[in-house]
């Protein structure tokens, strides 16, 4: 059996119980290298076998798995954040559809909800945004010509920008060409819920410079939109004693 299973946004306890538990009775480990916590290896059981997906081709991580299957071996695919989140994990799960080969998912948390949690951030906040489009600046992979960054930022909606943190200019741009103004609240969370963890709040029009004065190039999240220190909002109806709901009926107030 092949398990996917989310690490989380870095910090070594953020990874689900369910996660926690498939990677202690893992046979085999493959995991990110490149953006997995490895202290989350800690929980592997002595004996098991870990390998590297960072310096891995797509056919040597089937191979290992393939074979591990074929010894009737526990697998733990180890993905940063929430696999299904930029986690290249449909054509892992295909091939092992042709070969096969048994699998399961276990979610878990992606980066911008550390992110949020970092900042005590609400990306949906009544009379401001109702909306968070997760998405990523277009680079060496192409992104569908609907899903451009200045099409996507016409929504006025939060945003939360993967895979960009290099190409600040550029973004900034983009989403100020869509319609948010320069002083448009943003933040830029590098490494959320790591350690070395830094959060940064500007706005758009100051993405690049915040960035390059931080010397944050990769491995962060850029967030964007009004609900960003918002300080002006509505307040849920789901609390609001004059809103009937099905555990409660409304009352009468005073005001």
């Amino acid at each position: 059996m092949v398990n996917f299973v989310g690490a989380g946004p870095g910090a070594v306890d953020l990874i689900t119980v369910r996660g926690m538990e498939l990677l202690k009775k893992a046979d085999i480990i493959i995991y990110a290298g490149s953006l997995v916590n490895p202290e989350l290896l800690s929980y592997a059981k002595d004996g098991a076998q870990v390998y590297n997906s960072a310096t891995m081709t797509l056919d040597e991580v089937l191979d290992v798995m393939k074979k591990g299957a074929a010894d009737n071996r526990e697998i733990v695919r180890l993905h940063t954040g929430e696999p299904s989140i930029y986690g290249a994990v449909r054509e892992q799960m295909d091939a092992l559809d042709e070969a096969g080969i048994e699998y399961s998912s276990c979610p878990g948390v992606t980066a911008c909800f550390g992110a949020a949690a970092s900042l005590d951030l609400e990306y949906t906040l009544p009379e401001v945004s109702q909306s968070l489009i997760i998405t990523r600046l277009e680079g060496r992979t192409a992104v569908p010509e609907g899903e451009r960054i200045e099409l996507l930022a016409q929504h006025g909606a939060s945003m939360a920008i993967y895979l960009s943190a290099g190409m600040m200019d550029e973004l900034s741009r983009k989403l100020m060409q869509g319609g948010y103004s320069a002083d448009t609240p943003a933040a830029i969370v590098y490494k959320a819920t790591w350690p070395e963890e830094k959060k940064i709040v500007c706005t758009v029009g100051t993405l690049a410079e915040s960035a390059r004065q931080e010397d944050i190039y990769k491995t962060a999240v850029v967030l964007v939109g009004d609900a960003i220190g918002c300080g002006d909002y509505g307040k849920s109806k789901l609390y609001d004693p004059t809103f009937s709901t099905e555990f409660r009926k409304a009352r009468e107030t005073d005001q």
